[in-house]
């Protein structure tokens, strides 16, 4: 046997007792349950780091892929993710198109009746501008009359709005608004003076600031739950009962920390809500 032949050989060894080990495990969610057979689709939108973001090298990074990457180790499920802004996931999840929305969507009453939603961190609102901006903010209110912007069909604006519409009812001019689809394209319209302020979660303004592209005003505002979406219940109960183990082996500490995240009031993770009706 030539040696070029052997090393083919070995190789060929070292992937099939890889793929073998890869089934040592049992699958703890039937196949009806996914999309595909064998594959857990899920829709990302990487543009907000820490949560997830693209790296240097086109690599997915961030808390969210990773701590899927962990459950998905614990349910015995290969875990696939597709890249899209957030607007089409919704309409997405609910034809069919995948199996969870993995973004960090907020917990509201009406989501919850939509889909199984599992909680599994907590995160708040952001007011922030660029670092050589002049203006005082705050609070909410001090955006009124101002040009703002805040990406698109997101708890975010719906907050925003909210409170806007609040705002106004007391007699202050209206907020307008500008919507994007991305936080990076937010910044990129704040950099143009486009915009006079813009809007994220805590930890995607955070991570602007660290990189000197933005200044915070206000903090912590319409702080409440974000979660994994899921269209199937088995799937949604395995994964709560993924994190539940990951809290008692240490991961998802271990995780939050490396990305400064803020880790979910309630230590027993579940679904949260009726789910679809």
């Amino acid at each position: 046997m030539t040696m070029r032949r052997l090393l083919l050989g070995l190789a060929g060894a070292a992937f099939l007792g890889g793929a073998a080990s890869a089934q040592t495990c049992t699958p703890r969610v039937p196949a009806g349950s996914f999309v595909e057979a064998g594959k857990w689709t899920m829709s990302i939108n990487p543009t907000l780091p820490p949560q997830q973001f693209v790296d240097s090298r086109g690599e997915l990074q961030g808390l969210n892929v990773e701590l899927a990457r962990a459950a998905a180790a614990k349910i015995c499920i290969e875990p696939v993710f597709m890249r899209m802004d957030f607007p089409p996931m919704i309409p997405g999840l609910r034809a069919g198109r995948f199996d969870t929305i993995n973004t960090g969507m907020f917990w509201t009453e009406e989501r919850s009746n939509m889909f199984y939603l599992v909680p599994y961190a907590q995160q708040a609102i952001s007011i922030y501008t660029l670092p050589n901006s002049r203006l005082s903010l705050t609070k909410f209110d001090d955006l009124s009359g101002r040009t703002v912007g805040v990406e698109t069909g997101t708890y975010n604006e719906r907050k925003s709005r909210e409170a806007n519409a609040e705002m106004v009812a007391r007699g202050l001019p209206p907020v307008n608004f500008r919507t994007f689809s991305t936080a990076s394209e937010t910044v990129a319209a704040l950099r143009a003076g486009q915009l006079e302020a813009a809007i994220n979660i805590d930890e995607t303004a955070n991570e602007m600031v660290s990189r000197g592209i933005a200044k915070i005003h206000v903090r912590s505002l319409f702080g409440t739950d974000i979660t994994y979406a899921f269209r199937d219940r088995a799937l949604a109960q395995a994964f709560a009962t993924a994190l539940n183990e990951l809290k008692a082996d240490g991961t998802y500490d271990r995780l939050f920390d490396k990305f400064g995240m803020t880790r979910l009031a309630n230590a027993t993770f579940a679904i949260r809500g009726n789910g679809p009706n």
